[in-house]
């Protein structure tokens, strides 16, 4: 008999971008990420816990270009160390479309909509 294999969980979370180099200074300068000692061509990763995050170039035959919005439907969300500390931030960098802090399942959560489109929420202490 055989074993089954199965999946243990997300691995890598890349999003896929026009402008890789504006939208890893986004990440960097507004959320404090840091980028990994190597990255593959095309790419920036950023040493993020537990799970790997990236941007970069769009897949052969990804089109970016047209009306919908970036990531409809997944739900990518970040953890802050201090979620209020880290909208506030956002909101005095100009950061567009910052929802107010709510209390969610996972403490203080906000959304907002980060390079390129993509909506991006973010929870924390």
């Amino acid at each position: 008999m055989s074993a089954t294999a199965t999946v243990e969980g997300p691995d890598f979370v890349a999003l896929q971008v026009q402008d890789v180099p504006a939208a890893a200074a986004f990440f960097e300068e507004h959320l404090g990420l840091r980028r990994a000692a190597a990255s593959p061509p095309g790419a920036v990763v950023f040493t993020t816990s537990p799970i790997p995050f990236a941007v970069r170039e769009p897949l052969p035959g990804t089109d970016l270009t047209g009306d919908a919005r970036p990531g409809l439907g997944v739900a990518l969300w970040l953890r802050a160390s201090d979620a209020r500390a880290l909208r506030e931030q956002l909101v005095r960098a100009g950061t567009q479309d910052v929802s107010p802090v709510q209390d969610g399942p996972f403490g203080p959560t906000f959304s907002f909509t980060g390079p390129e489109g993509y909506r991006l929420t973010v929870h924390g202490d």
